[in-house]
């Protein structure tokens, strides 16, 4: 919320947009218009859009022109999808977030922030008004393996993780699943019993990692510390899903 006499903020007309995705299947529920955009604070070992990372790595474009093509597809998303605003960290950019999620509330749309929620502070109570829900990338449950992971603290998801509890604002929780650095059954539990503890959860995606971005690292000269880790097996996957299970969750 605004500080007590601060003047309002002007409004954001445009901003950084990476890619768009307009009949996304698994970016929250139903068909939905995925719009990606460009920064992120945090540098996760087992990303696969490091081209994402830097802002002005985008297209600069302008709030108008993106309502107007979501405009286009109404029609195909009104009636069981909606729009996912995915990233890189979409909250690398609250204002531009909040004008686009304000257009689409006024189009009657569902809306979706896939988000890591490391930002989450940066959420007011205006944008936390018009989000229907959160796509919650949890990754990893103790402060040592999100630092390796990330190079980030965990603290600051957990934190919008209860803020999001306590409004009861539906979360489907995300977690990638990597060989020797996310696999750790005493960790999994943890976030398990977490995520079960805060009601609002409607279902955990266990994400299987995978190597498709490995090319952008060496494109960009970045050291890729996942090189030479294999995807997990199905059976680690399943076990995963099935600690998820066990605490009473549902899992895809």
């Amino acid at each position: 919320m605004s500080a007590p006499g601060a003047a309002p903020a002007a409004a954001v007309t445009e901003g950084w947009v990476h890619s768009t995705e307009t009949c996304g299947t698994v970016d929250g529920p139903g068909i939905r218009y995925v719009l990606f955009l460009s920064g992120c604070p945090l540098r996760c070992a087992y990303c696969h859009n490091p081209d994402t990372w830097h802002r002005h790595d985008g297209t600069l474009t302008s709030v108008a022109e993106i309502l107007t093509d979501i405009g286009r597809y109404r029609g195909f998303i009104q009636a069981k999808g909606g729009v996912t605003l995915s990233g890189g960290e979409p909250l690398t950019q609250p204002r531009f977030v909040k004008a686009l999620l304000r257009g689409c509330k006024a189009m009657g749309l569902h809306t979706a922030l896939d988000t890591s929620g490391y930002l989450g502070a940066k959420v007011d109570d205006e944008m936390m008004a018009d989000l229907d829900m959160v796509l919650l990338d949890i990754k990893a449950f103790s402060e040592k393996t999100y630092h390796r992971l990330t190079g980030a603290e965990l603290k600051p998801t957990l934190d919008f993780a209860r803020r999001l509890a306590a409004l009861g604002k539906p979360i489907i929780l995300r977690y990638v699943l990597v060989p020797g650095w996310t696999d750790h059954d005493n960790e999994i539990r943890a976030l398990a019993a977490f995520a079960a503890k805060l009601g609002n959860v409607q279902r955990v995606d266990v994400l299987p990692f995978h190597q498709m971005g490995e090319h952008k690292w060496h494109d960009r000269a970045l050291d890729y510390r996942l090189a030479g880790v294999a995807p997990p097996s199905e059976e680690l996957a399943e076990h995963t899903r099935r600690l998820f299970r066990e605490a009473g969750l549902a899992v895809d």
